[in-house]
């Protein structure tokens, strides 16, 4: 069987983007992350998984670039996206299925996980941690190690709300986002052209100007007194340079029974990319132990 794109038609009249590469009894389902990116920064899992026996699904979120865009902020919640994810499982025929959730996308693999635990094989939360209020504390703490003049003048954007102003992107992109979102130099082109064709209204809705100032509608999701029930084998990756806490993570396996962690040693929050050897060896060895039914 050919790879293969598939539209999937979804509650409300519209319609998302679905692709398969490979063909296996192995299936994975990836969610990207943003919210209001796409699956073209995750174009390298396509040159791990399927050589590797899994067939993988890309799938474009409801205002992703690929699918439709609807000019509706009250389409972007949390809730919303679980179902959405459901009626994509449901139309593309997966049945026990391994999901894979990076950065948001980790938040809805998480929702999604706790609310149709039976669907999921086995679960694979990338980049994310429990809380969104952990997350906002450990990108501040990462600010903080910058120069205090530097600091000083995020922080006097931010009161005025100027997030564009080019000194302030400018700080943003070269001290933090280099150093925590992407460490390879120059970005790889997949990563340029889902930041290219990012949908803002989706981001600006849930969640805020920026990576480092979260007040869009998910900044009050805590799911940590949740984690224990999470029945299904789950993998926890995360890079050492993240904009997510290891120990956050580290916390995360010690609440989830059946887990493991990996930490990317030279990662960030984009392992996948500047640390991809430890990170898809983590990611097949955790799907080759769950398929040999080993314990995890």
């Amino acid at each position: 069987m050919a790879d293969a794109s598939r539209i999937v038609p979804i509650s409300g009249g519209y319609h998302v983007w679905t692709r398969r590469l490979g063909e296996s009894p192995v299936k994975l389902l990836l969610l990207h992350g943003g919210p209001g990116f796409n699956h073209e920064y995750l174009e390298i899992f396509a040159e791990h998984l399927p050589p590797n026996g899994i067939e993988l699904y890309f799938y474009d979120q409801l205002g992703s670039y690929f699918s439709d865009q609807p000019d509706d902020p009250s389409l972007w919640t949390v809730d919303r996206f679980r179902e959405e994810v459901e009626e994509v499982r449901r139309f593309l025929g997966l049945g026990p299925f391994y999901l894979c959730g990076q950065s948001w996308g980790g938040m809805l693999a998480i929702e999604y996980a706790l609310h149709y635990p039976d669907a999921v094989k086995g679960l694979i939360i990338s980049n994310m941690t429990a809380s969104v209020e952990s997350y906002v504390r450990s990108v501040n703490r990462l600010r903080d190690q910058l120069p205090r003049e530097l600091v000083d003048v995020m922080k006097r954007y931010e009161a005025a709300g100027q997030y564009d102003a080019p000194e302030y992107q400018e700080i943003l992109m070269n001290h933090l986002y280099r150093k925590h979102l992407c460490r390879l130099d120059p970005w790889p082109e997949p990563v340029l052209r889902a930041f290219a064709h990012a949908n803002n209204q989706v981001y600006n809705v849930m969640q805020g100007p920026n990576e480092f100032v979260v007040t869009g509608n998910f900044k009050d999701w805590d799911r940590w007194d949740d984690l224990h029930r999470l029945p299904m084998p789950t993998l926890l990756l995360v890079g050492q340079y993240d904009t997510m806490a290891v120990e956050d993570i580290e916390e995360m396996g010690r609440r989830i029974p059946r887990s493991r962690v990996a930490v990317c040693p030279n990662g960030s929050h984009m392992c996948m990319w500047d640390d991809s050897q430890a990170y898809f060896g983590a990611l097949l060895g955790f799907i080759r132990s769950v398929e040999a039914g080993a314990e995890v």
